[in-house]
């Protein structure tokens, strides 16, 4: 009886550092598809604002943004996205449950004091629809962002006019530089 729970702890201790090890390498992966992706992301939009102001680079995150999430998840097989809770497309921005609920600890660890960016989450979950490695990492204002995601004396007659026309649902305004915007999500199956 004592040698069976001996090996039974054996191999919990076993399985449970298989997961650390999983989850390390999953985080390392995860980091390693969304620091390029929000450096692009910034750069598409500062070449976007340099070469036609703030009102081009609504392009940049209606339209491009998208397509390189939607590259880099078919490259990886997961689900990589750009979430809030204050969304200004809801279709593609809305988070879910878990993505919320890192967003609101979040906006909690900054409330006291905490630096946007050096926040990180990383962990596996299960869902109704299976296991899943998730992994968030903040969007934190720039001060160029203001000019479509600020408060309303910070935007454009132009700029007010271009969201209007395409996010008509638009709730991602009001933001200063520095603030929490959102996050970069990742959703993983694990077998």
């Amino acid at each position: 009886m004592q040698k069976h729970i001996i090996l039974s702890a054996f191999l919990a201790l076993t399985a449970l550092s298989a997961v650390a090890d999983d989850l390390d390498k999953y985080k390392e992966e995860s980091r390693a598809a969304v620091m390029p992706f929000m450096k692009a992301l910034m750069a598409a939009n500062m070449k976007a604002i340099a070469e036609g102001g703030p009102e081009s680079a609504i392009k940049v995150c209606k339209d491009i943004a998208p397509a390189m999430a939607g590259d880099i998840s078919r490259q990886n097989g997961w689900k990589l996205t750009r979430v809030s809770l204050k969304v200004r497309n809801p279709l593609l921005g809305t988070a879910d449950a878990w993505e919320q609920k890192t967003l609101m600890q979040y906006e909690a660890r900054v409330a006291k004091g905490g630096k946007p960016e050096t926040l990180e989450t990383a962990e596996i979950v299960n869902e109704p629809g299976g296991k899943y490695f998730r992994y968030m990492k903040p969007i934190v204002m720039q001060q160029g962002c203001v000019a479509c995601h600020g408060k309303a004396d910070q935007i454009s007659e132009g700029v007010r006019a271009r969201l209007g026309e395409e996010y008509p649902y638009d709730k991602a305004t009001g933001y200063l530089p520095g603030q929490l915007r959102g996050g970069v999500s990742i959703k993983r199956e694990i077998n």
